[in-house]
């Protein structure tokens, strides 16, 4: 686990030292266990007899993790098996769980490795015998980037669902290869604030990329990794020597024949094992929920003194530590119930400063909490982040069905006065339902995971948002799976996880998201996963095999906390700090928003008339953001 980031120039011009000290601040949490760098250049001459320089610099912080001692990085290896191999350097961010049976298949194919256990070296001749490839054989979490100097080449690539950060800020006209500055880091600000950047200051966000974000709560500020490979080449193609810049990212996954539940237990239990090398403590976050009490049963076969972890929350509505608790004891693990210190307002502060982004998940504050208590007793934590989205756990993945279904008639139903209801309660669920029927018919169901309404979204911004023709013959239940693995996975659970995590000095990984139980689980059909329509119905069949009945079979609580009734009583400086934003001069610095509007949602949620806790939280992080990190 580390912080990453480099740059391509073939202007012909040097790369600024300050330019990778830039960077360099700016990932320096991700990594305090070591600092490197590494510079190339390469001077030739094309197809068409031109001479051509091309520049490369790479940057990194370590967490160290695996192999303190012969893991250091940029690693960069001078030459391979024969001359025809050069000089190849490597910059990695993650865990590549398999790289010891793939350091055996490439030492049989004549590659000789020089570090004793290290997962980095791997990926040096890994791209040697496999190039483009190598993604494919990986099984991990991971962002990269590989110089190959005999081949003028550099590649770049992110896991499949997003564990790992990897921003790139590509060259405005990507045909022009004579005058490239390109540049990728784990850290999305860093790049948008790039100095040789002829652009406008990613503060000045366009309404458009607002809206977005007011819908979704998840900006990406920077093009982040869509599932596209991209490769960079001039118009004549023949002519010119092969300079690649390569963005292998994305959700790939190998058909997989259905497998029964059965054949699921291997595969889970293999996808905990792979994710428990590490030469430092490793623990487990444990919620008692199904999702991460499987985690637990599995790694404690192979683990006998495993610790577990779990934050005492002060709402007893959110708390689930009792539930962890009696999960830890039919276990038998070394159980940790932490009471910590929860500086909400000074907390948020300092993640979005870290994130470098607007952020629309209050859950990110917990998540933080969790991770700076683990990290007293461990470096490592396994999560169950994915779970719900591979074995269909949310209550929304079955309500899509019945919004597809009766939109037309729900959206006629008042629904003022269910607001006024907690926000777990049925009749809260209700009234949003019906907010979401009146947007089905613009946005689809991407309606089911807006924070704003469409009107609300125009309200602020002034713009009208733009609409999408809903797929109403597909399964809408299948539809916004797919949107939550391509978008909500990794922009927003995953994001948060890496940031708070990275924030404490943590590892987290994540069993479910191994690439062969992704695989055979997405081969499902989605109803053999509800069977009779229970949510995560398969996954419970599995875990009523191992774990405590009432545990598998409470209702689902979720990480979450009561953000909106801390913007009223001003828990830990909550309200506080929101008035002191967003009742400012200027609350979202260049961004122009409708002043009246942002008024109204504070002026509902006091008086107790609306609760538009995430809708304030959304809008405070957006004016943090604006004012302090982007300026």
């Amino acid at each position: 686990m580390c912080g990453i980031g480099g740059i391509l120039r073939t202007d012909g011009q040097p790369i600024p030292e300050e330019w990778l000290d830039a960077i360099d601040a700016r990932i320096a949490y991700r990594g305090p266990d070591g600092a490197g760098r590494f510079r190339d250049r390469v001077e030739f001459v094309d197809g068409r007899g031109n001479q051509r320089v091309v520049e490369v610099a790479f940057v990194h912080r370590r967490l160290s993790i695996i192999d303190h001692k012969d893991g250091a990085q940029p690693m960069v290896s001078e030459r391979g098996r024969d001359e025809s191999e050069g000089l190849v350097a490597v910059v990695f961010n993650g865990c590549i769980y398999n790289h010891r049976e793939l350091r055996k298949e490439l030492e049989a194919k004549g590659h000789r490795f020089v570090t004793d256990h290290s997962d980095t070296e791997v990926l040096i001749h890994g791209w040697r015998e496999w190039g483009r490839e190598l993604s494919t054989h990986l099984e991990g979490m991971y962002a990269y980037a590989i110089w190959d100097r005999s081949n003028i080449t550099l590649a770049l690539s992110r896991d499949l669902f997003g564990e790992k950060p990897l921003f790139t800020r590509m060259n405005e006209q990507p045909c022009d290869l004579t005058h490239r500055v390109d540049a990728f880091c784990s850290d999305a600000m860093v790049l948008a604030k790039m100095p040789h950047r002829d652009q406008t200051s990613s503060a000045q966000a366009p309404s458009d990329w607002t809206a977005r974000f007011l819908q979704s709560g998840a900006p990406n500020t920077l093009p982040s990794p869509d599932g596209t490979v991209m490769a960079v080449e001039p118009d004549d193609t023949e002519s010119w020597d092969p300079l690649l810049f390569d963005e292998h990212f994305g959700f790939q996954l190998d058909a997989t024949e259905s497998v029964s539940d059965t054949d699921f237990v291997p595969l889970l239990a293999r996808a905990v094992a792979r994710r428990l090398e590490a030469d430092v403590p490793l623990g487990c976050f444990l919620s008692g929920g199904v999702d991460s009490s499987l985690i637990a049963h599995f790694a404690k076969r192979h683990k006998s003194d495993l610790m577990t972890f779990t934050v005492r929350m002060p709402d007893a509505r959110y708390d689930e530590s009792q539930y962890a608790e009696q999960v830890a004891r039919h276990l038998g693990t070394d159980h940790h119930t932490l009471d910590v210190a929860m500086n909400p307002a000074d907390d948020l502060l300092h993640l979005i400063h870290t994130l470098g982004q607007p952020f629309g998940d209050s859950s990110i504050l917990p998540t933080y909490w969790v991770s700076k208590a683990a990290r007293q007793h461990v470096k490592v934590a396994l999560a169950g982040d994915g779970g719900d989205e591979l074995f269909i756990g949310y209550e929304r993945y079955l309500a899509a069905r019945q919004l597809q279904r009766h939109w037309r008639w729900l959206r006629s139903l008042p629904d003022a006065a269910l607001h006024r209801a907690h926000p777990k309660s049925r009749f809260n669920k209700a009234g949003r339902l019906i907010e979401m029927a009146r947007d089905y018919p613009l946005i689809g169901i991407a309606a089911m995971e807006s924070i704003f309404r469409v009107r609300e979204i125009e309200e602020l911004t002034g713009l009208p948002v733009s609409s999408v023709t809903p797929d109403r013959d597909g399964d809408a239940l299948e539809s916004l799976r797919e949107l939550d693995l391509l978008n909500y996975l990794p922009n927003d659970l995953l994001r948060k996880t890496d940031t708070a995590s990275m924030a404490c000095g943590l590892e987290v990984r994540c069993p479910f998201l191994d690439r062969d139980l992704a695989s055979a689980v997405l081969a499902m059909p989605v109803d053999e996963l509800i069977p009779n329509g229970e949510r995560k119905g398969l996954l419970r069949k599995i875990a009523r095999k191992y774990l405590p009945k009432e545990c598998v079979d409470r209702p689902k609580m979720g990480f979450a906390i009561p953000v909106g009734e801390w913007f009223r009583n001003d828990f830990g400086g909550m309200k506080t700090l929101l008035l002191d934003h967003l009742n400012s001069a200027e609350p979202f610095g260049p961004i122009e928003l409708n002043r009246k509007a942002v008024q109204r949602f504070i002026d509902e949620h006091m008086s107790g008339k609306r609760d538009h806790g995430q809708r304030l939280f959304t809008l405070l992080t957006l004016s943090i953001w604006a004012r302090t990190v982007a300026t």
